[in-house]
């Protein structure tokens, strides 16, 4: 009996190849799947807030930093992706290489950011709608007792991710279309309003931060090495790039679908890196069209590009910004509900969770009771709880699991050298080293109240572990981990 205690590849390459999920996925519908949960509030209110509050101008770099440190986290991914094509991700990746303990640990943190990540867009979701439809705020506004909308769009697009990948992939297609051609109206129509000047300087100087900030505001780095609080300049531009972060955070959900995609060895790669490609070119181009076109002083941090527009004169582009918040919102929610499904599916499947939440359902091919279970915990965050404040907890879960990715890259080629792998991260280990270094260095730029949460949200994690899957787990018990839990 031990924490440290591994699972097999082996085992887990037989499971997968025999694994109840239906496969119906191929590498567009993976592609549109990564723009469907990337594309969303990074680039429709992180950027104008970032300009405004951290970064001035230089968010445009902000975005670029975010977007490397997330390509090489997607280079880890698309190695293990494609040698261990399976339902758990990183928390599979954890569990075969550095031990169980792990594993639960990043499968924790992966089910904090997705569930936060979509009870954060549910509320976001209700305001751009409400706004565009006239609807009460007293039922979708953040100031409501229960934010009904919140909790209606977490119902429905619960039913979608239930009844199947195939339906899911679908809406998340033709979601994407639309926000992806609203991001290039926003592109080119802006560019007609493009004004150089606004772009001086381009790194604003460094400032001392508004009085009154607490310490638990203070970026950690800061806080430890006893520096006095700031805005701009170049830290202010790393601070931004961990945020901005958040709107990267996601595209890992790809590496999810390894047991519903026809071909995952040649299609996970290519999903992973196609849409991150795609989605950091759109969002810097975006950033920079908006610091283009308003000073970075004046940025309306609630609806930062539909009021740059709005001041201009042009509103009907405003107007399309909107409908493209919302069908990106929509989007982002159903992949963020459908991977919540899959991470609760494999945890349950070894045991460390209850295996009656590994069942899948035999006409829909979904593991329908996890799935049902995590949408019913968005809803209630969504529904009653003022979350916004909360967003930077899900980038600290996505970096924290992209340092065990990293990690596992030289373990597990040290311990399986001949395990085939259709795609390789290059330059193995100093690359994969690096990646985990700048996602630490990034973490540390987060807030020191962010990490204190983090830290309440671990601890509660191992408790339940301790006290459930410590003894439950099928390693713990001697069950053969190669059986399909879900019936």
């Amino acid at each position: 009996m031990s924490v440290l205690r591994t699972l097999p590849v082996e085992d887990v390459l037989e499971r997968t190849e025999r694994s109840s999920l239906a496969r119906r996925l191929s590498g567009v519908d993976l592609v549109g799947f990564g723009i469907g949960i990337i594309i969303g509030t990074g680039v429709f209110t992180l950027a104008g807030i970032e300009a405004k509050e951290h970064a001035g101008p230089a968010v445009v770099l902000a975005f670029l930093v975010g977007g490397v440190v997330a390509a090489l986290a997607a280079l880890c991914y698309a190695e293990l992706a494609s040698a261990v094509p399976t339902a758990g991700s990183a928390y599979t990746y954890g569990y075969t290489t550095l031990g169980e303990i792990f594993a639960w640990i990043i499968g924790w943190d992966l089910l904090l950011e997705f569930a936060l990540g979509a009870a954060v867009v549910s509320r976001s979701w209700s305001g751009y709608v409400s706004s565009l439809l006239g609807l009460p705020p007293e039922w979708f506004s953040e100031d409501a007792t229960v934010n009904v909308g919140a909790i209606l769009i977490i119902g429905v697009l619960t039913v979608v991710a239930v009844l199947g990948i195939r339906e899911s992939s679908w809406l998340t297609n033709a979601l994407v279309v639309v926000k992806v051609s609203v991001c290039v109206l926003v592109i080119v129509a802006g560019l007609f309003f493009f004004n150089g000047a606004h772009l001086t300087p381009f790194v604003p100087p460094a400032q001392p931060a508004e009085q009154g900030a607490s310490i638990l505001e203070q970026p950690l780095v800061s806080a430890a090495l006893g520096m006095e609080q700031s805005m701009y300049g170049f830290g202010g531009v790393l601070t931004a790039a961990a945020i901005v972060f958040f709107a990267y955070t996601g595209f890992e959900a790809l590496a999810n679908l390894g047991e519903e995609t026809k071909r995952p060895r040649r299609d996970l790669p290519v999903g992973l890196l196609g849409s991150l490609v795609v989605c950091t070119v759109l969002y810097v181009l975006v950033a920079l069209v908006l610091s283009a076109m308003v000073d970075y002083t004046q940025i309306d941090e609630a609806a930062p590009l539909a009021a740059a527009f709005h001041s201009v004169g042009a509103h009907w582009v405003a107007a399309l910004i909107a409908l493209g918040a919302v069908t990106g919102l929509t989007s982002v929610m159903l992949v963020e509900l459908v991977t919540i499904g899959r991470i609760g599916f494999a945890m349950s499947r070894d045991g460390l969770l209850p295996p009656k939440l590994s069942q899948v359902h035999r006409k829909w091919g979904t593991p329908h009771r996890v799935t049902i279970g995590g949408a019913v915990l968005v809803m209630l965050l969504g529904g009653f709880v003022p979350i916004a404040e909360l967003a930077d907890m899900v980038s600290i879960g996505a970096l924290s699991g992209f340092v065990i990715v990293a990690i596992a890259i030289p373990v597990l080629r040290h311990r399986k050298p001949d395990l085939p792998r259709p795609f390789r991260m290059p330059w193995s280990p100093v690359l994969p080293v690096l990646t985990a270094l700048a996602c630490l260095y990034l973490m540390t730029n987060l807030s020191v109240l962010t990490w204190a949460r983090f830290a309440v949200w671990l601890a509660l994690g191992l408790v339940i572990y301790l006290a459930y899957g410590y003894r439950k787990s099928r390693l713990a018990t001697g069950a053969p981990v190669t059986d399909d839990a879900s019936g």
